[in-house]
């Protein structure tokens, strides 16, 4: 039979809202067994243990992501198979671990006898279940309990609503501890040094142009000694500061050299300071990557001078430099 689009979008909207409902049941479940557990995980990354994520089937999947978020944001974590576990894997546990057993009956086979044997290794457990009763929750140190109502599968077969909630649980715990950990900008971009995240939270000072490629004079200068140092630094722009200070007053680019050629022969010989272009955009050292990309776009410039606190230039973004970082 040929799927119908009226029937179709309906069964996905209704399937939605049976996720929805988990979801919010999970959250409104969320009880002081949510805080213990994220207590007893706070309490091994202090004392510099790691996290252990297990699970069979579509809790395996679960407890892989989950490992991986926790690693994002710089928690030791691990993923062990629970039917490897009992074939010599237990070797990655090691006493004062803290393991985090997913099923949801609770009562998957290669998970319940998994659970001796990480006691034995001396590993205090955190029972991952929607069952308060089963084997699992009761023969863990602590439970993580999400709330499924009804699985979204038609058959009620499918993981489908219990994956949802689970997933969103493990997501919780990992931001609760996020923030109680005081994580910043910075120390996550450490975590990320690839792809979209690393390229995102790049600070201007690392991707500024400085040294000989910086090229900085006082505003007393005349054009001609300013142009000069452009082209030694093979820059479009040359910032330009008070003598004494050394605070930025102005910008020489390109085009004001080509409109200070206009204004008669001896233009070169002029005070730079007759021609630049003063109080220009600028960015702070300690801005992100993309404020910069975020003010070369509203203000159409090809170069953006940066400050430190003092208002002294430290560095030169290159319009032409962005693509190449890939934070446009």
């Amino acid at each position: 039979m040929a799927l119908q689009p009226k029937s179709a979008l309906a069964r996905a909207r209704a399937c939605i809202r049976i996720e929805t409902e988990a979801l919010t049941e999970t959250a409104r479940g969320l009880d002081a067994d949510f805080v213990a557990t994220a207590r007893a995980v706070e309490a091994a990354i202090a004392a510099g243990r790691k996290l252990i994520f297990s699970g069979v089937g579509k809790s395996a999947h679960i407890a892989q992501k989950l490992t991986g978020t926790f690693n994002s944001t710089g928690v030791s974590s691990c993923f062990l198979d629970a039917t490897q576990a009992l074939h010599g894997d237990l070797g990655l546990c090691a006493e004062g671990d803290l393991a985090i057993v997913l099923s949801n009956s609770g009562q998957t086979e290669e998970v319940v006898r998994l659970l001796p044997l990480l006691k034995r290794q001396g590993v205090r457990i955190v029972a991952f279940t929607s069952r308060p009763q089963s084997d699992l929750a009761r023969n863990a140190d602590f439970r993580l309990l999400y709330r499924v109502p009804r699985e979204a599968c038609p058959l009620a077969l499918a993981p489908t609503s219990s994956t949802t909630a689970a997933l969103a649980l493990g997501d919780a715990l990992a931001m609760v501890l996020l923030q109680a950990r005081g994580l910043t900008r910075d120390d996550f971009a450490r975590y990320h040094p690839a792809g979209n995240i690393g390229a995102l939270l790049l600070k201007v000072r690392d991707i500024m142009r400085t040294g000989d490629r910086l090229p900085i004079s006082p505003d007393t200068v005349t054009t001609q000694d300013a142009i000069l140092a452009m082209t030694r630094a093979k820059s479009g722009s040359i910032a330009l500061v008070h003598p004494k200070s050394g605070k930025l007053t102005g910008i020489l680019t390109d085009g004001d050299f080509r409109r200070s050629a206009l204004t008669g022969p001896d233009f070169l010989r002029q005070p730079v300071a007759t021609f630049m272009t003063r109080s220009p955009k600028t960015v702070r050292d300690s801005a992100l990557g993309v404020d910069a990309l975020r003010i070369f776009e509203a203000h159409k410039i090809d170069d953006l001078i940066v400050i430190n606190a003092r208002g002294q230039p430290v560095g030169l973004v290159d319009g032409q430099d962005l693509p190449k970082l890939k934070i446009v």
